[in-house]
């Protein structure tokens, strides 16, 4: 199975939730991984919530084109395994 970001949320800071393709809701912190040309814009708070799901790539994107793959979002994300907390969260309007 090809593993795809179906909904993205903000929580604060660089931090996200996803819902990935297989059903599961993780939380992920990108404070550490916003280094390089594509990712340094994102440390500005502003453009980093303006993250949405790209329909084509199936992944978190931002207007400047900055994205992330959806399997190292699964690998670094922190699972919550409460259904309830994933519900908590309004995604992010596209």
């Amino acid at each position: 199975m090809f593993l795809h970001v179906v909904s993205v949320g903000h929580l604060e800071g660089y931090k996200l939730r996803l819902t990935f393709n297989d059903g599961v809701t993780k939380d992920v912190d990108l404070k550490d991984e916003l280094w390089g040309q594509v990712f340094e814009p994102l440390k500005d708070l502003d453009l980093f919530n303006q993250v949405t799901v790209n329909p084509d790539t199936e992944t978190i994107e931002w207007p400047n084109g900055a994205d992330f793959a959806p399997e190292f979002l699964y690998k670094i994300g922190a699972e919550l395994k409460n259904a309830g907390q994933a519900k908590a969260l309004q995604p992010v309007a596209a």
